[in-house]
């Protein structure tokens, strides 16, 4: 071809089409360099809280489709940072759990100066929405120590996994049981015994498990999203619900030597 107009006119397509690939939004393939984030932080959390003897974080969760409420909650955390610890994310970052949400979501988290630790939700679960979780956080079930509180987070959303899996993990509940690292204990988990993600064949079973930790506090979820404080089995065991993120809400609590007291906050 010896028209060189023609020839860069015809070649322009291809260079063209390059810039407009896009992934599939269930590929997974992450374009943040941000990795095993409750890692990170985790180990931020117990730096900072290993010698204090009062805590205070805020618990807040379902940030699905909500992200200029989540940027709003953002500003307002960050005005109050300097009497904050750290921040627990009660799960479902994502509404379908595709790769976009979650970064979505974490570019906006990224604006906190403060910590920050994340569950998985039953909609960050779909698609294969649990692999890019695990990516981008970690592991399904972990815990932390802050301050001489320890903090068991666990995956609790059964129905997604069609009971396949072990949801809740007893066997990983029996190896932080074994551990007695801390005096005090917080469970914190997305779905609650008796709601509709829950395996509910074993809420008793699981509630006596986490009954025997020591000096149990209580017991944090989402996925309601509405704001709640049940003694779910009527033996002082509070189970403590924050509202989704449009609405515009949170949990602050405060653990002292000689208890808590918690608020819902709006904002």
């Amino acid at each position: 071809m010896k028209n060189p107009i023609l020839r860069i006119a015809l070649c322009m397509p291809l260079f063209v089409s390059c810039e407009v690939i896009d992934y599939h939004p269930y590929d997974g393939r992450l374009s943040t360099d941000e990795k095993q984030l409750n890692a990170q932080h985790i180990t931020q959390i117990e730096a900072s809280t290993k010698d204090k003897d009062t805590l205070r974080f805020a618990f807040f969760g379902d940030t699905q489709r909500s992200y200029d409420e989540t940027e709003d909650f953002m500003r307002h955390i960050h005005a109050r940072r300097d009497s904050l610890d750290f921040l627990i994310h009660g799960g479902d970052y994502t509404e379908f759990g595709t790769t976009a949400e979650y970064e979505w979501t974490v570019r906006i988290l990224d604006g906190l100066t403060l910590p920050y630790v994340g569950l998985i939700g039953n909609h960050d679960v779909l698609g294969n929405g649990d692999a890019v979780f695990h990516a981008l956080f970690g592991d399904d079930n972990f815990a932390f120590v802050a301050g001489d509180v320890k903090f068991v987070c666990l995956n609790t959303n059964a129905l997604e996994y069609d009971y396949s899996n072990p949801v809740p993990d007893f066997e990983f509940l029996l190896d932080e049981l074994k551990k007695q690292d801390a005096p005090r204990t917080v469970v914190v988990m997305h779905a609650p015994p008796g709601s509709d993600q829950f395996n509910n064949n074993v809420k008793v079973v699981f509630h006596e498990y986490i009954r025997q930790f020591p000096g149990l506090l209580f017991c944090l979820h989402a996925h309601n999203h509405s704001v709640q404080a049940s003694d779910l089995f009527g033996d002082g065991i509070f189970y403590y619900g924050c509202a989704n993120m449009g609405q515009r809400n949170y949990l602050l609590f405060t653990l002292t030597p000689n208890g808590y007291t918690y608020e819902s906050i709006s904002f």
